[in-house]
């Protein structure tokens, strides 16, 4: 039976569940880089947990809007598969390692192909180990599509898929209610910066005030769907979000949401009734936004979804084909 998840009396809402676990992330682990050249001139770079277990599986994880390797669920999930004697590698979006990528686009909610790039590297060079994913918000909806678009294809043995804003529209609209603005005024402010250095890089840029972009919305109209070959932002949504192509997922793969999540609205929620077998549906009343802590005190929080995550990765690996 699977772990079931319940909040502490002391971490009910949701932005203490999405906030807390920024504010107690775990040490940095100890990472080597290797940077990965595409077949468009860009680049982008894999952080490898240093510690490797020969034949042992891979956990790739892929990270969330403007995260990376530092990010708290990152570090998170790599502390545990160390401790799991598991390998792990962080495939970074574009941009999001430290260094700017070197072509005016960079990364969206429905890129996968530098994903599907990565795990074909990772598979043809460890051809004998299998290969898990782990997304996480952006990064889960990016998961989520891969395993849809590339069915039985897939090079994902199982994916696990956290937080994920798997209709894009209506995410952008709930961003811009209530206390869920602020989420949107702190990550619109990183990829402003981003993009105003991209500006002094790339002169076509042409957009004159980032600063009137004050809306997911409006930023993804006016510089996310142009730079990656979309119409507008309706267009970019449409074609990206996950949710309408979940039916075609045939490897195993657990989604797991907050019913609170303040990223979300209920428009991403799966009715498990209509879902693949492939597919494990897992909504949880409370949680927040890749938050999930389930005890300890406010200064040393316990987390749910590593032991859930792995868990649920290792029930696949061991169940035998028919």
């Amino acid at each position: 039976m699977p772990l079931m998840f319940k909040a502490p009396w002391w971490a009910k809402s949701p932005h203490l569940q999405t906030i807390l676990p920024v504010l107690t992330k775990p040490p940095l682990p100890a990472f080597k880089r290797e940077r990965v050249e595409l077949a468009d001139g860009d680049f982008i770079d894999l952080d490898w947990l240093n510690d490797w277990h020969e034949g042992a599986p891979i956990v790739v994880v892929v990270h969330g809007l403007e995260g990376s390797a530092k990010s708290h669920y990152a570090r998170r999930i790599m502390h545990y598969c160390r401790q799991a004697k598991l390998n792990a590698v962080v495939h970074h979006h574009r941009g999001c390692s430290g260094e700017a990528n070197r072509l005016p686009r960079s990364y969206h909610s429905g890129d996968t192909a530098d994903l599907h790039n990565s795990l074909t590297l990772i598979k043809q060079r460890y051809p004998q180990q299998p290969l898990w994913a782990v997304g996480y918000s952006l990064g889960g909806n990016v998961l989520a599509k891969y395993q849809a678009e590339q069915q039985q294809r897939s090079l994902v043995d199982a994916a696990v898929i956290v937080s994920a804003p798997l209709m894009l529209a209506s995410c952008s609209r709930k961003l811009e209610q209530g206390f869920s603005r602020v989420y949107q005024r702190y990550l619109l402010k990183q990829l402003q910066q981003k993009m105003r250095a991209k500006q002094r890089q790339h002169p076509q840029i042409t957009h004159a005030n980032i600063d009137e972009l004050n809306t997911f919305y409006r930023f993804d109209d006016q510089l996310t769907a142009p730079l990656h070959g979309f119409a507008n932002a309706d267009d970019y949504y449409q074609q990206s979000s996950a949710k309408p192509l979940i039916e075609q997922i045939c490897r195993p793969t657990l989604i797991l949401h907050a019913a609170d999540d303040p990223f979300m609205s209920e428009a991403v929620l799966l009715n498990a009734n209509a879902l693949p077998a492939a597919v494990t549906y897992e909504l949880c009343p409370q949680g927040g936004h890749v938050g999930f802590i389930n005890g300890g005190t406010p200064w040393r929080p316990r987390y749910y979804l590593e032991q859930r995550i792995i868990g649920f990765l290792q029930e696949q690996h061991d169940v035998s084909p028919v």
